[in-house]
Order: structure tokens, then C-alpha cells, then sequence
């Protein structure tokens, strides 16, 4: 176990350049925060963004660490955290926009409301890539649309990142799904129970017309 004061971490010191691997001060963990050693980091999109200063909306402050998602071990509980444990395996969303360290670094204090105790059956990998993806599918579909048994869905992507988790929310909550994909994609896409759809092959209008009752008349 690392007993320094110290930690490695990805550092942006600068837009539109390469992150630097440094030796920087290892954080504590502070009133209802958690210090979690990270075991497994999670790079999405916006953080390939935040680096090219093209996500003025994450509100980075530089020098930063990126990385919004990670999975690791509870090191140290802070004062007014009653749900986890030092030894508890956790993951969630630990910051990397706002000013916020994020998952990029060995260490990581991590407001204790943003984490949960990882899954028995899931890897530290598999946590990690899951937080950041989840939560936008789940804000799309069921706290904004409130899918539901009875409506059907139509996903596009739906072997991407974002898109694998709708389908199987949807599917979950009772919906008739549909997903789109490539050619290579339709099995995979089955196999989390949507009807695939092969955009490559089919104009947008051709495969609705083919899975609904046709254009609308007028």
C-alpha cells in the first residue's frame, strides 16, 4: 500500500496538448468524501473534448486530471459518511469536469453520494466503463420519455456505448425495441434482445415504413 503523500496522475496542463504522466499530492478524504484507490478509469468522449478545448460547458480548470468514470477500493472514509467502509469496492462518477480531480490518477477523493458498492459480478473494468453511459441513457429514457411496457423504441447505435445500455433498459422496463447498427452488429444486437436494423442496407424512411404501418397520410 502506497503511504506517501504523493501519487501519479494524467495531468492536462495545457489545451490541445498531450497529457503528462506527474508526481502530484495525493488527496485526502474530506467531510462526506470518500478517498478511493482507483483500480480502473473510464475515457469517454467528453474528456478527449475537455483536452482539444472544445467543451466549454465541463467548466475545466488547468492544470486538470480528466476522466469521469472509475472502479477501485474504499483507502479512507471521511467525517459524516455512513455507507461505505475502508476494504468496500466501489464505483461511480468521481468528477473530471467543474474544477473537480478526476479518475485519471491513482487516488481519487470522491463525493461519497457519487458512488455505490460495485456489483460482486462485474470486473473493476466493467464498473468503470459503465457509470457515464448508464446515467445518460437512463435520463433519456426513463426519466425523460418514461418508457414503459406497451411503447416501442427506436435506438440508434445501439452497439455503442450509450447505445448497448438503452436498448437494454428499454427491454428491461418492457418496451418493443429496435436498434440500429452495420451489418456486423445485428447479431450482437439481437443478443440484447432489439430487433436490429441494418441502416447501412435501408433509407430511414424504408425501415420505418417496413416496422410501422407505413408513412402517414395526408
Amino acid at each position: 500500500m502506497n503511504q506517501t503523500n504523493t501519487m501519479r496522475a494524467v495531468v492536462l496542463n495545457a489545451y490541445e496538448t498531450t497529457p503528462q504522466l506527474q508526481d502530484i499530492a495525493r488527496p485526502g478524504a474530506g467531510h462526506g468524501h470518500v478517498l478511493v484507490r482507483i483500480e480502473a478509469s473510464g475515457v469517454n468522449p467528453v474528456d478527449i473534448k475537455i483536452a482539444a478545448g472544445k467543451a466549454a460547458h465541463a467548466r475545466a480548470v488547468l492544470p486538470a486530471i480528466l476522466g469521469i468514470d472509475l472502479a477501485g477500493v474504499v483507502e479512507a472514509v471521511g467525517a459524516g459518511v455512513t455507507d461505505f467502509e475502508v476494504g468496500d469496492e466501489v464505483y461511480g462518477m468521481a468528477g473530471g469536469i467543474g474544477g473537480v480531480q478526476g479518475s485519471l490518477a491513482e487516488y481519487a477523493s470522491v463525493d461519497a453520494d457519487l458512488l455505490a458498492v460495485k456489483p460482486k459480478n462485474m470486473s473493476m473494468r466493467e464498473a468503470a466503463a459503465l457509470p457515464l453511459i448508464f446515467i445518460t441513457a437512463w435520463e433519456g429514457l426513463v426519466d425523460r420519455a418514461r418508457v414503459g411496457a406497451g411503447k416501442t423504441v427506436l435506438i440508434h447505435g445501439g452497439a455503442g456505448g450509450v447505445g448497448h445500455i438503452a436498448v437494454q433498459i428499454a427491454a428491461a422496463f418492457g418496451a418493443t425495441v429496435y436498434a440500429t447498427g452495420d451489418a456486423t452488429q445485428q447479431a450482437a444486437i439481437a443478443a440484447l434482445a432489439a430487433i436490429p436494423i441494418d441502416y447501412q442496407a435501408e433509407t430511414v424512411e424504408q425501415y420505418l415504413a417496413r416496422h410501422t404501418c407505413g408513412p402517414a397520410s395526408t
